[in-house]
């Protein structure tokens, strides 16, 4: 407990003298996002709500934690938070058929053996808790990604307000392909370095390499990376699009009501 208090008293101090108000929201974020994580469990106990509607309530709270509450509202914001919405819409009917038909769902049959002891027969759909499981591991990304694109094309848009849509979108674009290796590289070394004693668990069962790409565990963390990878992807051309159009938009409405102003 002490380790804990002491690793995130220095996290804070470190955001907040290197992040000034932005880190020490930051670092309140944190704490905001694990309470909706912990009531989101709690619901999901009840066989009579609907998991893909709860996550997608979910991931909208996260959403508006990691881009309001942190950056406040704003026209990057706001961007960002529509191309996450978008994304993550588009995804989940994605995950929801990837999930079904990949059969990923439940306990694989190294972990059978442990909950034997216990019925499985809790009332509530394993397919739509792994298509939330996926959901919630890659709203973050998503997030991230969008706001990361929005932020330098308002930048690009205030310097160059004569900018074009079509410009500005395929400067929002060559941003995306920037940041595109870096991002699916963080997700495939989290997954890595938190399943790390899986890959051992493996090797201590003397599994083959085909007997590891079939297994259960294995195959439902990879469809969660790979998912998680597509929707940093996706989003890329999303957010340039939206953040084109707002931001041109926003500035012939400007342009229209100067021109009213000085006739």
């Amino acid at each position: 407990m002490n380790a804990l208090v002491l690793l995130a008293g220095i996290l804070f101090l470190l955001m907040t003298l290197i992040g000034g108000k932005k880190g020490a929201r930051s670092f309140l974020a944190l704490f905001f996002n694990f309470g909706v994580l912990i009531i989101i469990i709690f619901i999901m106990n009840d066989p009579n709500v609907n998991l893909i509607i709860l996550t997608i309530i979910a991931s909208t709270i996260i959403s508006c934690i990691n881009l309001f509450y942190i950056n406040e509202i704003n026209g990057k914001t706001k961007t960002a938070f529509i191309s996450t919405i978008i994304s993550t819409v588009i995804l989940l009917f994605f995950i929801v058929i990837i999930s079904e038909k990949a059969m990923i769902q439940g306990f694989g049959a190294e972990e059978i053996e442990e909950l034997s002891i216990f019925s499985l027969f809790i009332g509530i759909d394993f397919v739509k808790i792994g298509v939330s499981v996926i959901i919630m591991s890659t709203i973050g990304a998503i997030t991230d990604t969008a706001i990361a694109i929005s932020s330098p094309m308002r930048e690009i848009h205030y310097h160059h307000p004569s900018i074009s849509r079509k410009e500005l979108f395929t400067s929002g674009l060559s941003i995306g392909r920037d940041i595109l290796g870096t991002s699916t590289n963080t997700l495939f070394f989290a997954f890595f370095g938190g399943y790390l004693a899986l890959l051992i668990w493996f090797k201590d069962l003397s599994y083959s390499v085909g007997e590891i790409v079939n297994s259960k565990i294995f195959s439902a963390e990879m469809i969660t990376l790979l998912c998680a990878g597509i929707g940093v992807t996706m989003v890329i051309p999303i957010t340039a699009w939206v953040t084109a159009l707002f931001l041109t938009k926003k500035s012939k409405n400007k342009e229209s009501s100067d021109e009213v102003s000085n006739s």
